[in-house]
This record gives structure tokens, sequence and C-alpha cells, in this order.
């Protein structure tokens, strides 16, 4: 029976001890490297990106020193997500197509809570979660409204 990945790689680097994890919403597979033969839509969940100890200092730097996102440089084949596809072959039986909507509203306003408490100066806000909200934020501001699909 499959049960899954479990292999959990840098997206950077390919190395497979990593020490952090930013999750970012499915639609934003498209700003990965790699991404074209991944059909995002199908992807069930958040999609994980891990992280090396020397490739998350890059990447906190990138994103809280710079400004700038990460996701153009991390491999989309690194990535960990679940496809719809592999649900079907698990249970035999054929899904639609997930409803990505809730997931990237809640992924949006989580991201939205996290930057209003760090500019309030709230002191309990991780690290980690400030360089995920960041990279949420600015994933959805380039890929712009979700599109639904017609029925």
């Amino acid at each position: 029976m499959y049960t899954g990945r479990t292999e959990k790689p840098c997206c950077l680097c390919g190395r497979p001890e990593t020490d952090h994890r930013v999750d970012i919403p499915p639609r934003a597979i498209q700003l990965l490297k790699h991404s074209g033969p991944i059909a995002w839509r199908d992807v069930e969940g958040e999609v994980s990106l891990y992280f090396c100890a020397d490739d998350w200092t890059t990447v906190r730097e990138l994103v809280l020193e710079t400004g700038m996102s990460p996701l153009s440089r991390c491999n989309a084949g690194r990535a960990s997500f679940v496809l719809r596809e592999d649900f079907e072959a698990l249970l035999n039986a054929t899904r639609e197509e997930p409803d990505q909507g809730p997931l990237e509203a809640e992924m949006r306003e989580e991201a939205a809570s996290v930057l209003e408490r760090h500019e309030a100066g709230d002191d309990n806000v991780e690290e980690r979660d400030l360089v995920e909200a960041r990279i949420v934020r600015w994933a959805l501001e380039d890929l712009g409204p979700l599109e639904r699909p017609v029925s």
C-alpha cells in the first residue's frame, strides 16, 4: 500500500537533513522552479517547503532583510504535497477537484494576523512564522485572485 512520501529534502540544495518548514498555498507551486508539469489544481492541502540550516539562513535574510521571496529558487520537485490522484489510487475512487479557496483564505488571514502582530510590536511572533507570513502574502499578491473553475 502507498503510504506517501517520507523524504523531506531541502528545496534549495536537496540535503536530506532539514530544520525548518514553510507552508504555502497550492497555487504558489506555479512560482517554484520546475513547477510546469505539476497539476497544482489537484493538490490536497498546503504545500510544504523544507530548508536545511544553511539555506534557512539564506531564506531568512532574503525575506526579512532584503524583502525578496525565495520561491523562484525552490525546486518544486522537492516540495511536499499530496495530489488528488494519490488518494484516488489508494481508495480506488474518483474525487472532485479540491476547492482551494477556503485553504487559501485561511492562509491569507493567518499571514495577515502574524504581520499585524509583528507590526504592533508583539514579541511572541516567531521568526519562522514571520518568514512564512511574508512568503504567503507575496505569493498570493503575485498570483492575484483565485479563479474558480466553471462547473
